[in-house]
């Protein structure tokens, strides 16, 4: 069961409630048809939706979805940090499950709509953001084995702190050797709705070993790490100046996270070396054994920045570091904040500030 808070008592309730919970009260809206393309955008009071129980999304999966955060900056004001590049990951995304994609300009203004409404909502509280999430899904009522001719747009958000804590406490992850995420030539690289739920069993064999998340291997070898759960992994190799971060590359099976390409431009201008390449098992275990690789954190629109740990892998497990946060995922968590929150200079132009509050009912080509 969802929730939605209104009023003062939203900032103190959201801390007690559950990641996706707390809804905001005002949801955008679009539909597309074969024959008129997609319609204007509709801001709207946040409801249901009706759908037929034969449409196409709920019985073959024709669903992409984005996620991303707005933050009321440090000046009062709120932004939603690279709408743009979410605008354009969606639009793959879109072409991958055979849907008709939204413009990005369509996907920017739904997004200044909903800010617009909904973020006098958003508390002055640092550890609170809004997160967003537009969805596309197939809603014609058809059975048939082919692309739908209708398909409806909705933008609605929620309020919530961090995905783990507000403070980078590290998690401990199991690495998942009987189960993978992604095929090569699949859909891992896209945020197709269908990516998910076949990672519950593996998150909860992870849960059983007492760990947190799960770690994915590549689906042909079950050697080179990949990700970690619904999230990117970075690891930091060496100490002080000689530290240098790196990630899996992009090899079609992982998503391309946002947030992954943000620290990879931020550690490129702290001096951190920041390199794209593979790395199995093995090298991970050998490198923190022989304290070659010193921290590791993974990273997302909703975990921020985390930092991981400990490791179990079968019977055998080791520790990153010192188990705690290092002083690289610390420099880059801080780093990734003072950008969203307005803190620094935005030369990249990744924040897009909320103009006037919209009212619902309002109407965008």
């Amino acid at each position: 069961m969802t929730q939605a808070i209104a009023g003062p008592d939203r900032a103190a309730s959201t801390a007690r409630l559950e990641f996706g919970s707390a809804f905001t009260d005002h949801m955008v809206m679009s539909t597309w048809q074969a024959d008129q393309g997609w319609q204007r955008l509709r801001l709207q009071p946040r409801g249901l939706l009706s759908v037929d129980p034969a449409c196409v999304g709920l019985h073959y999966g024709q669903a992409v979805f984005e996620g991303l955060k707005a933050h009321r900056l440090d000046d009062g004001t709120v932004a939603a940090f690279r709408p743009a590049q979410h605008a354009h990951r969606m639009r793959i995304s879109a072409r991958r499950l055979s849907i008709p994609p939204l413009s990005a300009a369509d996907f920017l203004q739904a997004v200044d709509l909903l800010v617009e409404a909904d973020g006098p909502q958003l508390p002055a509280d640092p550890t609170l953001s809004m997160y967003l999430r537009p969805l596309l899904v197939a809603t014609e009522a058809n059975l048939a084995l082919r692309p739908a001719r209708e398909y409806t747009f909705v933008l609605q958000a929620f309020l919530t702190g961090g995905f783990f804590a507000d403070q980078p406490d590290p998690v401990s992850v199991w690495i998942s050797h009987d189960h993978v995420r992604a095929i090569p030539g699949g859909t891992g690289d896209v945020k197709y709705a269908g990516n998910y739920a076949p990672t519950y069993l593996a998150q909860a064999v992870a849960v059983e070993h007492g760990c947190q998340q799960v770690v994915w291997l590549d689906a042909v070898h079950r050697r080179w790490v990949e990700e970690m759960g619904g999230m990117n992994l970075f690891f930091v190799r060496g100490r002080g100046g000689d530290a240098e971060v790196l990630t899996p590359p992009l090899t079609g099976g992982l998503l391309p996270g946002v947030t992954r390409d943000t620290l990879l431009t931020l550690a490129a201008r702290m001096g951190l070396n920041p390199r794209e390449e593979p790395i199995s098992v093995d090298e991970w275990r050998s490198g923190c054994a022989e304290g070659r690789i010193t921290e590791a954190f993974a990273c997302g629109t909703g975990a921020g920045v985390t930092p991981v740990g400990v490791v179990k892998d079968g019977h055998s497990g080791w520790t990153i570091g010192d188990g705690r946060a290092g002083p690289v995922t610390l420099a880059l968590r801080n780093a990734l904040l003072a950008r969203q929150y307005g803190r620094l200079p935005d030369p990249d132009g990744w924040l897009r500030r909320a103009a006037a509050p919209a009212s619902a009912g309002d109407e965008r080509a």
